[in-house]
């Protein structure tokens, strides 16, 4: 069966990725849908050799080609890694992401600088609306961690929320809202555990 994407031109071809990356929900019955299929095995491509690559400078080389992007020299990613998309992931400097990650990014992942993330972390950008009629949606909203913010073990982060400046969620926690700047929060759902201080 042909692929109802395959002789259209890259920007075209593109256009159901630029609509979540704008923020702009897609129906799954969307002719285009089949694009994130695509994009989908070509992710897995490369993370099939990145995942079981030993070297620390060739992964980075490897995780570049994932995301479209140069990783900085001070970033690490350990592997096992897993996305479904790769270039809608934006990774600052000194940034250390920890062994098992998942990051499913249409609808945009931005991690700033000096951010530090645990083991078996989830961070998923695509939702579905609770209403049964409308539920065959993709849903974007953007995740952004924002600077030398430390997400612990099993955090599981969902769509739209903002991590704030130098905030910890603590191991196991499930963020469904923003994290204010310099705040310590845990459980499930997350809530504010205490301030922090210098």
């Amino acid at each position: 069966m042909k692929n109802n994407t395959e002789h259209k031109p890259a920007e075209d071809r593109d256009a159901i990725i630029k609509t979540l990356r704008d923020q702009e929900s897609v129906s799954m019955s969307d002719p285009d849908m089949p694009r994130l299929a695509e994009v989908a095995s070509e992710a897995f491509k490369v993370l099939k050799d990145f995942n079981v690559e030993y070297d620390l400078e060739k992964g980075r080389a490897l995780f570049g080609t994932l995301t479209g992007k140069d990783l900085d020299e001070t970033t690490t990613v350990y592997p096992p890694f897993y996305t479904n998309y790769g270039k809608n992931i934006s990774l600052g400097k000194g940034v250390f992401i920890n062994h098992d990650c998942s990051m499913l990014d249409l609808g945009g992942i931005e991690i700033e600088d000096e951010v530090m993330i645990g083991p078996r972390v989830s961070i998923t950008s695509e939702n579905h609306p609770i209403s049964p009629k409308e539920r065959k949606t993709l849903v974007p909203g953007k995740v952004t961690i924002k600077k030398n913010a430390w997400i612990g073990s099993n955090v599981n982060i969902l769509p739209g929320v903002t991590i704030g400046e130098h905030s910890v969620v603590a191991a196991g926690a499930v963020v469904t809202r923003d994290v204010p700047p310099r705040t310590l929060v845990g459980g499930i759902p997350a809530k504010e555990l205490k301030k922090l201080e210098d």
